[in-house]
């Protein structure tokens, strides 16, 4: 049972070290909104939304209020909406109305964002699929709250290379078509190989085959880093039991306000994603975590390393603390949120390449990294397909979510803002990868997603 007395306890988490809640994700089915007709589609996808998540976010000031603790966002992820607007989008423009839905009903409740604009694609596509992706430029332009991915591959099915190289293409046209924005429509837009159907954290929230459901994203890089302070010098064994300790800890926050949620909104508590997920603010990154651990910057021989130990220590604290830890629990390593990294790449200590070897070992993968804006859509797919192959093989999460930046080139800042921060443009391999991209179909599943 959890008590207030643990909630106490955090209160130095909370005021000094940047603990946060840092997403309540109401996950809602809309299979019974589909219809041949768009106009009912949309109106049926409006009414359910805005009936379902109508108290969302009063129930999580009001927790926040009774706990003192803060809950940064409250979102909502929907079924993927290629399946829900599949009988009645005959045209990309048909699938841009529904996104114009999902907007105006999140607008309505006041939450931060709404996930799903989603595809499931990874052995093959629907016709409904490929229009909803050729959409998505459209889409984000068009909205300002929905967020979209596409699940390209998994261990089970392999690699479908034709939507990674539709992706590409529509990353790139994405990019241009708003770049006049204050945030990149590729911001709002993550691309994945063995997505799971319980993440509570933006872009990549979709939701899975239950009515409802509440997940919660719990971080606290700076939690970690001030806890390790305490231990420099000493050995493995100890640097692992405080991280173990320290995400229990964490968790069992992220379980009392997942518990109090379902109980106010009277839908079932699914999971609570523990992830160490950074901000731009001072001391909540999890590259100075790394170097806490022993390195002088993040992308020092040992990176990898270090980086593997944070994030299995993590995830086993968490496991202790609740017996519903899913999601993509660990540690994120996007470019733009965390400025440790940014430090990094601008000392030249961290480049692409290593971030991709990092993500061998992360949460997720390539996460909102700036390239330059003339980077080719086959570049753009070829660095997509090298990340989708590491989860497949490795059987675990990956993902990308890279920034053209129109107009910028190496060493350029591409300004986000909020919590998406700010990202130096890197440099990519130039050389083609265009014959490899072009060759159409799927990569086969790898030998042990044979199970049975």
């Amino acid at each position: 049972m959890i008590n207030i007395g643990e909630v106490i306890e955090t209160n130095d988490m909370v005021e000094k070290e940047n603990l946060d809640v840092r997403t309540i994700t109401l996950g809602i089915s809309l299979l019974d909104c589909i219809d041949s007709d768009l106009a009912k589609v949309n109106e049926n996808i409006y009414n359910k939304i805005t009936t379902l998540a109508k108290n969302l976010v009063a129930t999580g000031k009001e927790i926040e209020n009774n706990y003192c603790i803060p809950i940064v966002n409250k979102r909502i992820s929907v079924t993927p909406i290629a399946l829900v607007g599949g009988a009645a989008c005959k045209s990309s423009e048909d699938f841009v109305t529904i996104a114009k839905t999902l907007d105006r009903a999140a607008k309505e409740v006041g939450v931060n964002f709404i996930g799903g604009y989603s595809a499931l694609v990874s052995k093959g596509m629907t016709k409904a699929d490929e229009l909803l992706i050729k959409s998505i430029p459209q889409a984000m332009l068009e909205t300002d709250l929905v967020c979209s991915s596409v699940n390209v591959g998994s261990t089970k099915t392999g690699i479908n290379m034709d939507a990674v190289k539709l992706i590409g293409e529509m990353i790139k046209e994405t990019a241009e078509v708003t770049k006049h924005l204050p945030v990149s429509g590729c911001a709002k837009f993550v691309v994945f190989c063995n997505a799971p159907d319980d993440n509570p954290f933006m872009a990549g929230a979709f939701h899975g085959v239950t009515d409802a459901i509440i997940n919660v994203g719990v971080s606290g890089p700076g939690v970690v880093k001030t806890a390790l302070e305490k231990v420099r010098g000493e050995n493995f064994e100890v640097l692992c039991e405080t991280i173990k300790k320290t995400a229990f800890k964490v968790t069992r926050v992220g379980q009392l306000v997942a518990k109090e949620a379902s109980k106010k909104l009277g839908v079932p508590f699914g999971i609570i994603d523990l992830s160490l997920a950074p901000t731009p603010a001072i001391g909540d990154s999890v590259a100075d975590i790394l170097c806490e651990i022993g390195l002088e910057r993040a992308g020092a021989p040992g990176t990898t390393a270090a980086l593997a130990l944070l994030n299995d220590q993590v995830k086993k604290g968490g496991i202790m603390a609740s017996s519903y830890v899913g999601g993509l629990s660990g540690a994120f390593i996007p470019v733009s949120e965390d400025q440790g990294m940014i430090d990094a790449v601008n000392d030249g200590a961290l480049t692409l390449e290593k971030l991709e070897a990092m993500t061998c070992v992360c949460s997720v993968g390539l996460d909102m990294i700036a390239i330059p804006g003339d980077t080719k859509a086959t570049t753009i797919s070829g660095i997509i397909a090298d990340e989708m192959s590491i989860g497949m093989i490795n059987q675990k999460t990956t993902a990308c979510r890279l920034l053209p930046a129109i107009g910028k080139d190496v060493g350029d800042v591409v300004e986000i803002g909020g919590l998406l921060g700010s990202a130096p443009v890197m440099p990519v391999n130039r050389f083609s990868c265009d014959a490899f991209v072009n060759r159409g179909g799927r990569i086969p599943a790898p030998i042990h997603s044979f199970k049975n």
